[in-house]
């Protein structure tokens, strides 16, 4: 698969203290699926994207990273911690889960690089009856979307550009299985949000978007989009960090440009909404 290195599954481990490496908790999320949530950054992703503002994330283990500023010095990111700990973390928030119909969100980096911890996790908030979602690039074996498909009420699933060769450009891999897999995932039933990363010159052309609306109208089971404005964040972390920025300083996009793009799924039969 390109090159990159995806963890092998290996089947649900039964002990609480087994652990997983996240490098952020957040909470009262408002943008990571419905309602008030706690997102859960896991370490470790198979795509480099140029955008991503969360490039402490791709690393699979903890890292130290020079912070160039003023008085630079090293900062840690990553953190290794147990299920029962992070489930107890998620769990203080339950009051505003339950009124908001909100839960709990699998983010990264890409969670099913750490895929054992994650459906533990799942299962954990399963029988604590805390909902569950999952933010994913879709860029994993299919089989792990079969094995925590039972334990997941939502799929929060990205897809950024439809021309192959642009997405191995601009990403590090093929789109192939990140298509493919959601056409399967579809297939199995209705509980996934398609969301679109609107990134000026990279993924927001009307070509782009004329070509997701044909793949997706096919599948039933998808009726809503959900539009990600583009986010700075990343361009300030690449630049503290000392890493490459290949896209240069890019525009967060108006509300104006936002409707128009949205305008463009008008004839299709999807719900659209705009987050950010």
């Amino acid at each position: 698969m390109d090159g990159c290195k995806i963890i092998k599954y290996t089947g649900y481990r039964n002990s609480m203290d087994s652990t997983g490496i996240i490098f952020d908790l957040k909470k009262f999320a408002i943008h990571d699926g419905p309602g008030i949530r706690t997102t859960v950054f896991m370490k470790g992703c198979p795509l480099d994207c140029g955008w991503c503002h969360n490039p402490e994330g791709r690393k699979n283990d903890p890292e130290k990273i020079l912070i160039r500023n003023r008085n630079s010095k090293e900062e840690s990111f990553g953190r290794e911690i147990t299920a029962i700990n992070l489930l107890k973390e998620i769990e203080k928030d339950r009051v505003f889960y339950e009124q908001s119909g909100g839960g709990v969100t699998f983010s990264g980096g890409e969670p099913m690089s750490q895929v054992e911890f994650l459906a533990e996790m799942l299962q954990l908030c399963k029988r604590n009856k805390i909902s569950t979602a999952v933010d994913t690039s879709g860029y994993a074996p299919f089989e792990f979307f079969k094995k925590i498909y039972d334990l997941t009420d939502l799929f929060l699933y990205d897809l950024k550009i439809m021309d192959n060769d642009l997405h191995q450009h601009f990403t590090g891999v093929s789109n192939k299985l990140i298509l493919d897999n959601l056409t399967k995932l579809a297939d199995m039933g209705n509980k996934i949000i398609a969301r679109i990363p609107v990134i000026p010159g990279v993924t927001d052309s009307k070509d782009n978007f004329d070509n997701i609306v044909k793949f997706l109208v096919p599948l039933k089971n998808i009726t809503e989009i959900c539009l990600l404005p583009y986010n700075k964040l990343g361009e300030d972390k690449r630049e503290r960090f000392g890493l490459s920025n290949n896209l240069g300083k890019l525009s967060i996009q108006e509300n104006e440009e936002m409707n128009r793009l949205a305008d463009i799924f008008d004839s299709s039969r999807f719900r659209v909404k705009i987050k950010g």
